[in-house]
């Protein structure tokens, strides 16, 4: 059976787990795209407030600055933590209320980092079945031994992220 031109098909029914983070996904891309100026992976990172306010950014700059930890997420929530310590909650470490935006699923440090940081939130693009350790490989942010397990919401803008990612390797 074929659909006649005029016929519209119905738009998929709007799923209220990723819709939300569609516009900070897309500032993570953003992020992202400015890694490979440097030789960096092209991988970006936003951490947001309760109300979603941006606290910090980052993008992956190993490459850039010679620190085999600058990752998108260690970086935005340094950012992040810089921010509150000059804000409302000076002194304070913890990045409780926070959201961590991040293109691909965090590695076991970044993971390790968004424990200890106490983010409440992780959403994430791009699975990475190599080395993830938010669901793929590994599940750090969510093993019940450990004191903090914030929520995950995988698969945001997935293509987009991982085409990002294929396109820098293919180049190479």
């Amino acid at each position: 059976m074929t659909v006649p031109p005029s016929a519209s098909l119905p738009s998929p029914a709007p799923d209220p787990l990723r819709d939300p983070w569609i516009a900070p996904m897309r500032q993570a891309l953003d992020e992202a795209a400015r890694a490979p100026g440097t030789g960096d992976v092209p991988v970006g990172a936003v951490v947001l407030s309760a109300d979603g306010t941006v606290l910090g950014t980052g993008h992956n700059a190993r490459e850039a600055t010679g620190d085999p930890t600058a990752h998108a997420e260690i970086l935005a929530l340094r950012a992040a933590a810089r921010t509150l310590r000059g804000g409302r909650r000076a002194g304070d470490w913890r990045l409780t209320d926070c959201t961590l935006v991040v293109t691909l699923e965090p590695c076991t440090m970044c993971a390790g980092a968004l424990v200890l940081s106490r983010v409440d939130r992780v959403v994430y693009g791009a699975r990475d079945p190599k080395a993830g350790a938010a669901g793929s490989l590994w599940d750090v942010v969510r093993d019940r031994r450990l004191n903090h397990r914030p929520e995950v919401i995988t698969g945001v803008l997935e293509a987009e992220c991982a085409e990002l990612l294929t396109a820098f390797f293919r180049e190479r």
